[in-house]
């Protein structure tokens, strides 16, 4: 089997992967991923035990045992740019040998969760909610230089988002990929709204923000929130989604992800402290996943 070479896989001096700073080890097969560094801490407060803390630049991880299972909580900061980092050098971690920089013969999968914030783009949708993405739109359009983004994307919704918005060619492509059924299953619940989210690539222009600079498409969030494929509609804007599923479903991992929604683009409307429902959020997936 041909060997990595160095320049494509570097690995620190300590046997750990370039960015993460992590060693196998270190990793367990359930991530919670977080954008927050300091959110990291919070996810690690529920843990029973907890085994090691390593951390380098934004990339912090704290991993030790809830109930009996092994997680480990690792924060990416923002935009799917540092997502394509973490995916792969997660994926690194079980599936290539560091020491001889070959694949392993036998695949792993890992379990990668995004437990985030996020803005709803339906009226209906309240403000400290829980919603599930069942699919994810993005508009960065890191996974167009994978060769297999079509073999993992809706390509019919694709098509019909971008003729119903009239997507300007000069912006990236959108893709559309799935969440693990497996893990919706599992995270799924009375408290959760299902729906398909937007990864924009920015949290002002490409959120429809406007503060100094007018956006390309002053309309594009009344588009949005009237697009309607097959009965599913678009629910909320994040930063971070499609990437964790596209690369995910790409290398073999499950991968979902959970936002509590901490303000409504349609109704205006914001929470008062969104804090505690996100330690609420986090206790509900750390209990439904052990």
């Amino acid at each position: 089997m041909e060997k990595i070479k160095s320049s494509e896989l570097i690995i620190n001096p300590d046997g750990s992967v370039f960015h993460l700073h992590l060693r196998p080890e270190h990793l367990a097969d359930t991530v919670i991923l977080v954008g927050d560094p300091g959110r990291v801490e919070l996810v690690a407060s529920f843990f029973d035990e907890v085994e090691c803390t390593i951390s380098n630049r934004e990339f912090v991880t704290t991993t030790g045992t809830y109930k009996g299972k092994r997680f480990s909580a690792l924060s990416t900061g923002i935009g799917t740019d540092n997502i394509d980092i973490v995916v792969n050098e997660l994926d690194a971690l079980v599936n290539i040998d560091l020491e001889t920089r070959t694949p392993k013969a036998e695949h792993k999968s890992l379990n990668l969760i995004r437990i985030g914030t996020s803005g709803a783009l339906q009226g209906n949708i309240p403000v400290d909610s829980f919603l599930l993405s069942n699919k994810s739109i993005g508009f960065d359009g890191m996974l167009n230089f994978y060769a297999d983004r079509d073999d993992v994307s809706d390509l019919d919704f694709e098509k019909s988002f971008k003729e119903f918005v009239n997507w300007d060619a000069k912006l990236a492509s959108p893709y559309v990929v799935p969440a693990s059924e497996k893990l919706i299953d599992q995270l799924d619940g009375d408290d959760m709204i299902q729906g398909v989210t937007i990864s924009a690539n920015g949290f002002y222009g490409p959120q429809g923000r406007v503060l100094r600079l007018q956006t390309l498409d002053p309309d594009l969030n009344d588009k949005i929130e009237k697009f309607d494929f097959k009965g599913e509609k678009i629910t909320n804007y994040e930063m971070e989604s499609s990437a964790i599923f596209g690369l995910s479903k790409m290398l073999g991992h499950n991968a979902a992800a959970v936002c509590a929604i901490i303000a409504n683009r349609i109704t205006k409307d914001a929470s008062k402290d969104y804090k505690p429902t996100v330690k609420r959020l986090i206790n509900t997936v750390l209990d439904r996943l052990s």
